[in-house]
This record gives C-alpha cells, sequence and structure tokens, in this order.
C-alpha cells in the first residue's frame, strides 16, 4: 500500500526547499517514499526521527548527493545539487583531537579559501578574507578565543567555531547534521538559539537534523518528523502531538509533557522516551 503523505503548507514562489513525492531506496529498500516538503526563506527546521529513518540522507538529498528513486527536489530555485555554492554544510562528527593545534580562526578561514590554502594571494583579497572571517566570527560570538589551538576548545566553543566556517561564503541555506550530539544541554540550547539569531539577523534558512527536540523546541519554526518511510511537516505543536504521530507509524502513539516540560514519546517501534534528554545522568 502507498504510503499516505502528509503535508503542512503550500507551494510558495519564495521557496528555498521544494520536495514533491520524493523517495528514496536503497537497494530493495525503501527508505521512505512520497515526501512533499516545502521550507521557506529565513525559517528553521528541524528533521527529526528514530535512529535509521533517514533524517541525514535527507540533508544528502538536498545536497544533491544522493539520488532519488522517486520524485523531485528543488533547493533554491534550482534542482538539487545546482546551487550547492549557495548552501552552507555543517556534517555530522566527533570533536576535534586535543592534540590538534590548527587555530579557531583558520578552521574558520578554510570555509572561505581551503582549496587555496598556502597559495599567494594579493593584498586586497587578503584583506576581503580577514574582515569576512572577523564578521562571521563575531557573528557566532567567539571572537574571544580564535586564536587559541582548536583541539583545546571546549564542544560548544569548537561547535560555533564550525558554524562560522559553513557561513563565512554567506550561503542561503545551511544545513546543520547533528550538530548537537557531543554537546551538554546548556550549549544544545546555546547553540540553538545561535542559529534562530543567524535566521533573524541574515536571512539564511537552516535546517537541522537533531534527535533531541527539547533543547531546540522553543527556537523551531517547523519541524519534519520522518518515520515507518514517510514524513509529516508542519509546526512544532502541530507534529509532535499523539495524533499526528500516531497517523505516521500507522500505531498508537502516546505524547506526554513532562513536568518540566520535556516531550516524551512513548509506544513508537523504537525505545520509549524517543526525545527525552539522552545527556541526563
Amino acid at each position: 500500500m502507498k504510503p499516505a503523505r502528509l503535508v503542512a503548507g503550500a507551494p510558495t514562489s519564495t521557496e528555498v526547499i521544494h520536495a514533491r513525492g520524493a523517495s528514496v531506496r536503497f537497494g530493495e529498500r525503501l527508505l521512505w517514499s512520497a515526501v512533499d516538503l516545502h521550507i521557506g526563506p529565513g525559517t528553521f527546521t528541524a528533521i527529526l526521527g528514530p535512529n535509521g529513518a533517514g533524517k541525514s540522507t535527507l540533508l544528502k538529498v538536498l545536497l544533491g548527493l544522493q539520488p532519488l528513486a522517486g520524485g523531485s527536489v528543488d533547493v533554491l530555485g534550482a534542482p538539487a545539487g545546482a546551487a550547492r555554492r549557495r548552501i552552507g554544510y555543517v556534517p555530522q562528527r566527533g570533536g576535534f583531537d586535543r592534540t590538534l593545534r590548527i587555530r579557531g580562526l583558520d578552521v574558520v578561514r578554510l570555509g572561505l579559501d581551503g582549496s587555496r590554502w598556502g597559495v599567494p594571494v594579493s593584498a586586497n583579497r587578503a584583506k576581503r578574507t580577514r574582515e569576512a572571517v572577523a564578521e562571521v566570527v563575531d557573528l557566532v560570538g567567539a571572537s574571544q578565543y580564535t586564536s587559541r589551538p582548536i583541539g583545546e576548545l571546549s564542544g560548544g566553543e569548537q561547535q560555533r567555531l564550525v558554524v562560522a566556517q559553513a557561513l563565512v561564503r554567506r550561503p542561503e541555506l545551511l544545513l546543520l547534521d547533528e550538530p548537537l550530539d557531543s554537546l551538554d544541554l546548556a550549549n544544545q540550547a546555546a547553540v540553538a538559539a545561535l542559529v534562530q539569531r543567524i535566521c533573524r539577523e541574515r536571512g539564511v534558512t537552516v535546517v537541522m537534523v537533531a534527535h533531541d527536540v527539547n533543547p531546540i523546541l522553543q527556537f523551531l519554526d517547523q519541524v519534519v518528523y520522518v518515520a515507518e518511510g514517510k514524513a509529516v511537516v508542519g509546526a512544532p505543536n502541530d507534529v509532535i502531538t499523539t495524533q499526528t504521530l500516531s497517523a505516521l507509524y500507522g500505531a498508537r502513539v502516546e505524547v506526554l509533557r513532562a513536568s518540566d516540560g520535556r516531550l516524551v514519546v512513548v509506544g513508537t517501534p523504537e525505545a520509549p522516551a524517543l526525545h527525552a534528554d539522552r545527556h541526563a545522568g
């Protein structure tokens, strides 16, 4: 039976991302299908769902790195992959090795001229590079520690510099794959607040893959919840509900709100407490 297509919103002429009936297959396995997605400019969207549901694959589709089995995806007004230079991307990764001596400032600069590292440049180009790096370092609030080796910085400080690296070319779309995964709760919320500010101040559209919605919920404009080969899109309070997730999974799913405000999803095929705090002792 063909999966139900669950969609919120209608396409507009200013959409940054527009997917129509998108499907991805790995061999005989259909990862997800019939996905419709509409994301407007200057918005902050999180991609949520259980492990193995295809959240990171969706980012690869937006980058044009993962072919579709069906449907189509347009990004920044062109087929996915055609406008990649207008996209900033932070892949999933662990922390930097503590012995790495490259300065935080140079990590950011690699996002601008990494392909020309070590190649002599004109004085004017060098000046423009310094100004661009300084601007984005200030934007992410990292000016105080950019002269230190990246390996000596905390996880939150490293993540700010990695985001700065992705922003230094002034992209219109920023894709982040699990950028909060190795951070404690305080730094997760701080980075999420930073990303929201970038959306508002620069008009950058942000799409972030996340496992835990709780630290970022207050900053989001919409969520894409991927599960059981389908996706549902909408405002967080409309999507992460008993009714909506039950329809998505095709089985009863309870969404509860704990006394501290956390959302707890129970009754899914995965372990309970899907959106509970994974970093708590």
